[in-house]
């Protein structure tokens, strides 16, 4: 297949997405693919466009060019109206599928999606309009609640009229302060005092202007992909220090991840099964991973959906197809398997 991998973009993940893309893409190559690297906001320059899909193909140059911008993307941001980078577009019109490796906004969010059913283009991951549910926080943890799906409980607060006296919340300290929309942990606060919740509004609203605010659970954590409808093996996550935040993610060796998780046949399928119903509550068609905190009475609180997950070295995903023997490669072929059987009807 011809397949452009499409990642990097204008997110705080842009970097992680870079790390995904590449990873993929070379999986994709040694399946035998035509798979190309893009940076959906950056693009490709000078492209030939009767050989796009080349059979020999440098990865690593390609993900080398696109960390070049790294620094320069708030300035390009700033000066430039049109999203999509010189020739993305062209390229994914060209292209079998286009495989999503982006994160957060701009790319998890919903809007490309949307832009790409317009344009005819097939994508790997969930539709626009659930990719916009499960990035928003507030609005996932509305719809759990709706559907059966424990989640913490919490609030939404606005940078243009925030509650900024805590007491008026109905809620007590510890809770987590973070950007409705956020993801790899950036912009995630927990906070004990008034002091400490304030200050995490400031720091908060520089990211975004909505955040969540939500009670503290202290407990176990877990992760569980549903791809094509079916829960995966359950991961435990252990930080060695602090929380699960951006660095315990993606720096190796920082965090103990065991899979499957050692928990009870019970909980396991109680998971799983709270992991299925959260998926479908948001409408997610193709493949997500669901964030759970347990405590240590064997209540379980579902935290988040990720429409499209880490696909790094160190990501979790890849650790749940292993444990069903599934290697990474194949496992980048299944997602774009599931992924295109929404196109089946059309």
């Amino acid at each position: 297949m011809k397949i452009v991998v499409l990642a990097g973009g204008t997110s705080t993940e842009r970097s992680i997405s870079i790390v995904s893309g590449t990873e993929v893409c070379k999986a994709l190559r040694q399946k035998g693919h035509q798979a190309i690297l893009a940076d959906v906001f950056c693009g490709l320059e000078n492209v030939d466009l009767e050989n796009a899909f080349p059979d020999a193909y440098d990865v690593d140059a390609a993900s080398s060019y696109m960390r070049e911008f790294n620094d320069r993307i708030e300035e390009m941001v700033s000066c430039r109206r049109n999203f999509f980078g010189p020739n993305v577009l062209t390229l994914c019109k060209m292209a079998d599928v286009v495989f999503m490796a982006l994160h957060g906004a701009n790319g998890e969010d919903g809007k490309l999606q949307a832009a790409f059913d317009l344009m005819g283009i097939k994508y790997t991951g969930s539709g626009y309009l659930s990719s916009a549910m499960a990035m928003d926080k507030g609005i996932t943890k509305q719809i759990f609640q709706m559907n059966g799906v424990p989640t913490p409980k919490g609030t939404t607060v606005i940078r243009t009229n925030p509650e900024r006296d805590f007491s008026k919340l109905g809620m007590e300290f510890p809770v987590v302060v973070k950007t409705c929309c956020g993801g790899s942990s950036v912009g995630v606060y927990i906070v004990n005092t008034q002091q400490e919740y304030e200050e995490a509004l400031d720091a908060g609203f520089r990211y975004e202007p909505e955040l969540v605010v939500e009670e503290f659970i202290q407990g176990q954590e877990y992760t569980v992909a549903v791809v094509d409808g079916k829960a995966y093996p359950i991961v435990e996550i252990t930080p060695l220090e602090g929380f699960y935040d951006y660095e315990n993610k993606y720096k190796a060796g920082s965090t103990r991840e065991i899979c499957p998780a050692p928990l009870s046949e019970e909980l396991t399928e109680k998971m799983q099964r709270f992991a299925v119903t959260g998926a479908n509550a948001l409408g997610i068609d193709a493949y997500c991973r669901l964030d759970f905190i347990m405590k240590e009475n064997g209540d379980m609180y579902c935290l988040e959906a990720n429409t499209l997950p880490g696909m790094t070295p160190t990501s979790l995903i890849p650790q749940e197809a292993a444990a069903l023997g599934m290697d990474y490669p194949t496992l980048c072929e299944e997602l774009i398997r599931v992924s295109l059987k929404k196109y089946e009807d059309q």
